[in-house]
């Protein structure tokens, strides 16, 4: 497909995006040229539009979160032809040489380019993206419902990993896109699920137990029990130290965020008992395929506000306010 498109725009950091005519984008021969169906709003992108990720390429497409049906492939791709529905995620190219790629963690490559960061994204009506990077979208996953999967859902899913196997209760702190995706996964697996939200937020409350938590309360709350671990969503540093408090001994917290705000001190008592803190960085492609893998055996739901691309603005103003209840999604 040749011609123009609308996309949104980032022309400069701190700035609303702008609703431009661009050149639609024309696949390389390891490419990829898709309209895109549905592309979900992601924290991420504000991490971005805000300035709190550094190195955007400007201007820029923002959109990590594509649901896109192939239009053309370049002549070097193989596994997917046009017609084809697809998701395209954050990892857009890895070097394939540096140490973490040789050593199999292609999420910390060197080199590593990313969809709607330092790559153009979802928020278009066509993007491009590297073919060896892209998902077949199972039945049931192929509109815009599954939008979120493609971030939230392979974010949440990497730190769920990173979990023991073994720990039963688990405490989830921000409970939006991500953690509404990610309590039906661990349900499933017979997991007890803590939901945290922002104090107040009675309405996040009971979107969380109707997702499917056995407890929800503010993050200024204690939980009924000690947790096993914690996963942390939301990028607020404070809740660092309160979720130490709220594990028990050899309990874990990990850092499901791309970006979070400053760490206050905390006593060395809350750390001691073998308690442990840890990032979550990116994704492989075996996360995707391990996550669609079970996705397929126990099926999720997301919950999901649509709006136009002419109105992401507005989309990520809901958003930064914290009046999204699941996930919001550009639909085209």
């Amino acid at each position: 497909m040749q011609g123009k498109m609308n996309a949104m725009v980032l022309e400069h950091v701190g700035q609303p995006l702008r609703n431009r005519r661009v050149d639609i984008p024309q696949p390389s021969p390891g490419q990829l040229q898709l309209q895109v169906i549905a592309c979900g709003v992601c924290r991420t992108d504000l991490h971005v539009i805000d300035g709190e990720l550094k190195e955007p390429k400007l201007p820029l497409i923002p959109g990590h979160e594509v649901i896109g049906r192939v239009t053309l492939a370049g002549r070097d791709v193989t596994g997917f032809q046009p017609g084809d529905i697809i998701g395209v995620p954050w990892l857009g190219y890895t070097c394939g040489t540096c140490r973490f790629c040789r050593s199999g963690r292609e999420n910390l490559c060197e080199n590593g380019l990313f969809n709607g960061y330092t790559l153009d994204g979802g928020y278009a009506g066509y993007m491009v993206a590297d073919a060896r990077y892209c998902f077949p979208m199972p039945e049931g996953y192929r509109d815009a419902q599954a939008a979120p999967l493609l971030c939230a859902g392979l974010i949440g899913f990497r730190a769920y990993r990173m979990i023991r196997p073994e720990a039963l209760n688990i405490g989830l702190y921000g409970f939006g896109a991500a953690a509404h995706i990610l309590t039906q996964v661990a349900k499933a697996q017979h997991k007890n699920i803590f939901a945290f939200t922002r104090d107040g937020d009675t309405k996040g409350q009971l979107f969380a137990i109707r997702m499917g938590a056995g407890w929800a309360g503010s993050s200024n709350e204690a939980p009924p029990e000690k947790l096993d671990a914690a996963i942390i969503l939301a990028p607020a540093g404070e809740l660092i130290p309160k979720a130490l408090n709220d594990i028990d001994k050899a309990g874990q917290v990990i850092c499901g965020g791309i970006h979070m705000s400053t760490i206050p001190a905390f006593s060395y008592d809350l750390l001691w008992g073998e308690r442990s803190v840890q990032s979550v960085a990116n994704l492989t492609r075996e996360d995707g395929r391990a996550f669609f893998k079970q996705i397929q055996l126990s099926p999720v739901k997301t919950q999901t506000t649509h709006f136009k691309l002419s109105e992401a603005n507005e989309a990520l103003s809901q958003l930064r306010k914290g009046k999204i209840s699941g996930a919001a999604v550009l639909v085209m």
